[in-house]
């Protein structure tokens, strides 16, 4: 074994902010672990819809990119380019179709720059980001333990979440520990 300190992968899962994460970039926010190594992380917020269609921007991919419709904001890096996660049902097992790498599970990165139609029969959903969330060697670990994220097992369906806005108090009432509780806070603890 090598001076390097193995890091235990949380690629795939999600990064749900603590209500004590003062970053305005992150406030409320699902983050989900696309890369977690020893060189870093990286991720993209799920909850942060914008105002711009998935059409305006990637015409071909609108078609599947599921409800609503419109590209998100990732995250605070590189905001002109563009991320696409579907979910593959069955993606698991099954041998990845071309233009769709796995992350974890059913859940993968798309190529966008591949003919839409390679993976329109076998995509189960699909959501365009714009932008990441991104962080250096150790920077993440360093920020769990300042409690500023919960880290949480995902869902294939939060990526395609209809309700994004509701995904924050959603995936935290799913826990079944102290967490659900957490779901109830108040948007302004100055009102409590």
């Amino acid at each position: 074994m090598s001076g390097m300190t193995e890091v235990s992968s949380l690629t795939g899962r999600l990064l749900v902010a603590t209500p004590a994460l003062a970053d305005p970039n992150f406030d409320r926010a699902v983050v989900l672990l696309l890369d977690h190594d020893e060189e870093g992380s990286l991720g993209v917020v799920l909850n942060r819809p914008t105002p711009v269609g998935v059409r305006d921007i990637l015409e071909g991919w609108a078609d599947l990119a599921g409800e609503p419709g419109v590209v998100f904001q990732g995250g605070p890096v590189s905001l002109d380019s563009a991320l696409g996660v579907a979910v593959i049902p069955g993606g698991g097992s099954a041998a990845a179709p071309l233009g769709w790498r796995r992350v974890h599970g059913a859940i993968g990165l798309v190529d966008l720059e591949a003919p839409p139609e390679l993976l329109a029969s076998a995509l189960g959903s699909l959501r365009i980001f714009a932008g990441y969330a991104g962080w250096g060697p150790g920077q993440l670990e360093d920020e769990l333990v300042e409690g500023a994220w919960y880290v949480v097992e995902s869902e294939p369906g939060d990526v395609s979440s209809p309700a994004p806005e509701r995904l924050w108090r959603e995936v935290l009432r799913r826990q079944r520990n102290e967490l659900a509780m957490v779901a109830t806070y108040p948007d302004d603890p100055s009102l409590n």
